[in-house]
């Protein structure tokens, strides 16, 4: 096998014309490809350079990309999470992967890690150009319900500045208590601090354009965020691989058993022992992960060669 090259910035356009910035590992072509979508208000820089060419070495075309507001991406107000839009997005950067020389535009698979596991499931059930998914912890619960009341007003307080001509609210993903006004992702407890910690890591280690801030209209868009519905209805004929961390905090393995079990589509399970959310793709069971989703991606593309 040809040594990897390394990763090159590139650029893509959506279909509203905001630019989305993201790395492509290349391999010798025409080859598959797999588009990675990070977690909330995560940048490319953070965390996933190792899985990204773990791909590339197994002979996969990779583009890991900021999504939209976030990172070196453009999209205003920057930093709001808006996972429907997010979804339509990963379309827009399929079209764009599928027009690289060094790509099979039949064989682009998509891959999600956290929010952008469950954002990537959304976008597969509309486009159906991607040929095989794999969900890396997924989150299927946004918000808590002895949260609404105290966060709903504040939603509106925050809706009413800005008609008002004031910019929106902004505050950090999870405070230094691990908490968020409507107790997503592990909210107050240990997956709320460890997801705290990844943010402060981040702002310092000083990675390019990112901030350890979200609008407060993130909450509104996560709490009409229904994906699991959508999945089950819509998600059809799609090979797809959920893993579950054995020990996560942030999206608990109940919950995303729960799911998995309801959905109808082509399904495999990999349960990652004794890893939680934040070193699933780290750590000592890492090379295992990595091996069972190459072997998951080349399964796929061989059923349809079939």
């Amino acid at each position: 096998m040809a040594p990897c090259l390394p990763h090159r910035t590139v650029q893509c356009k959506t279909i509203d014309g905001i630019t989305l910035e993201g790395w492509f590992w290349e391999v010798e072509g025409p080859a598959p490809a797999i588009v990675m979508t990070h977690g909330l208000n995560c940048v490319k820089e953070m965390s996933l350079e190792e899985t990204a060419e773990g791909f590339q070495s197994a002979g996969y075309n990779v583009l890991l990309y900021d999504s939209r507001s976030i990172g070196g991406s453009g999209g205003l107000p920057r930093n709001q999470i808006d996972p429907l839009q997010n979804a339509e997005d990963i379309s827009d950067v399929v079209s764009y992967v599928a027009t690289l020389p060094s790509v099979d535009s039949r064989q682009i698979m998509i891959w999600g890690m956290s929010l952008g596991g469950t954002i990537s499931a959304c976008a597969a059930a509309i486009d159906r150009r991607v040929v095989a998914l794999v969900m890396v912890c997924p989150i299927f619960k946004f918000i808590r319900p002895d949260k609404r009341k105290t966060a709903f007003a504040q939603l509106m307080k925050d809706r009413q500045s800005q008609l008002r001509g004031n910019e929106p609210f902004m505050l950090p993903p999870f405070n230094s208590k691990g908490e968020n006004p409507i107790g997503y992702a592990g909210s107050g407890g240990s997956g709320g601090k460890e997801s705290y910690l990844l943010m402060k890591a981040a702002a310092e280690h000083g990675h390019p354009n990112f901030r350890d801030r979200i609008t407060l209209q993130s909450f509104h868009k996560l709490a009409l965020f229904r994906p699991q519905d959508l999945l089950e209805e819509m998600l059809e004929d799609m090979p797809t691989m959920m893993i579950i961390p054995e020990l996560d905090t942030v999206s608990l393995p109940e919950d995303q058993m729960a799911a998995f079990e309801k959905f109808r589509f082509p399904k495999r399970l990999y349960l990652a022992k004794e890893t939680g959310h934040m070193d699933v793709l780290s750590g000592a069971g890492f090379q295992d992960v990595m091996e069972a989703m190459i072997q998951f991606f080349n399964s796929a593309l061989e059923g349809r060669q079939a």
